[in-house]
């Protein structure tokens, strides 16, 4: 059994300790935004984890995690659910979200594109596979999970500029920004070792939870909880944004590593103000 730990950072939480203990221990409806990327199950090489349960077993823990996540996420939250299949799994990501159907509506299906060709020149990162069946596999899936599918969203905030400026004025639009779209091209930061990601086989870059924040709508007073903290990726986001956030892991390095970024991000803000 691991034995739960609690400890403040920031404005921040970070608990090490089993999700499916800790979660049932927060209060009904209080937090206002979720934001993670459970283990995948495709056999990633985590510290203190076997990725590689039955699909069985893990479609079931999952279900399990996700409805404690529906009791402790308010009625006009969102829960932003990063996964991805492998190309002998490609069906687990969908498998999953129908059977969260029982407690969430899927309001928004994104397609988070970490690696794209426009004509003959390469964006972004990816990791190659040596296959003559597969393709590299260049993205990954984002749900956007509500209660009751009426979220509104701040659309314009999380979006991109225009590239024809003449849309502006013959459109009529307030500045010079629209919706992203359902397809976000997010680039992994370039990085040449292990110790680059932090020793994690599944971070996802910064740019992701500022963007599912910003998309949401940032408010003060804003809860943000990543179940699965990892290396505290969510956290640095909700810090960078003057939010505060929750954190569960069950590893005691990645803890680590969540708390020395943010004691370094935390302690940057300090000094500016």
């Amino acid at each position: 059994m691991i034995r739960t730990r609690r400890e403040t950072v920031g404005k921040h939480q970070l608990i090490r300790g089993d999700s499916g203990r800790v979660l049932k221990r927060l209060a009904k409806g209080s937090v206002d935004v979720i934001i993670t990327s459970p283990p995948y199950n495709i056999g990633l090489g985590y510290r203190s984890y076997k990725d590689r349960l039955s699909e069985e077993e893990y479609l079931s823990w999952m279900e399990e995690i996700c409805s404690l996540l529906h009791r402790i996420l308010n009625d006009k939250g969102s829960f932003f659910l990063n996964i991805a299949g492998s190309s002998t799994q490609p069906w687990l990501p969908f498998e999953l979200v129908v059977r969260l159907r029982k407690f969430f509506i899927l309001q928004n299906h994104i397609s988070w594109v970490k690696s794209i060709a426009v004509k003959d020149v390469t964006h972004g990162h990816f990791k190659p596979i040596n296959s003559k069946r597969y393709l590299n596999r260049n993205h990954e899936h984002i749900f956007h999970l509500t209660k009751m599918g009426d979220v509104p969203l701040r659309r314009v905030e999380a979006g991109v500029p225009f590239t024809d400026k003449s849309n502006i004025n013959r459109r009529q639009h307030e500045q010079d920004k629209r919706c992203r779209g359902d397809t976000w091209f997010l680039p992994y930061e370039t990085v040449r070792s292990k110790e680059g990601k932090f020793s994690h086989p599944g971070t996802f870059p910064v740019s992701l939870p500022l963007t599912c924040l910003q998309l949401h709508g940032v408010r003060p007073d804003l809860t943000v909880l990543d179940p699965f903290m990892g290396t505290g990726t969510t956290l640095v986001a909700a810090e960078k944004l003057g939010l505060q956030a929750i954190g569960i892991e069950a590893d005691t390095a990645y803890v680590k590593i969540a708390r020395e970024r943010l004691r370094e991000l935390v302690t940057l803000d300090q000094k500016a103000s």
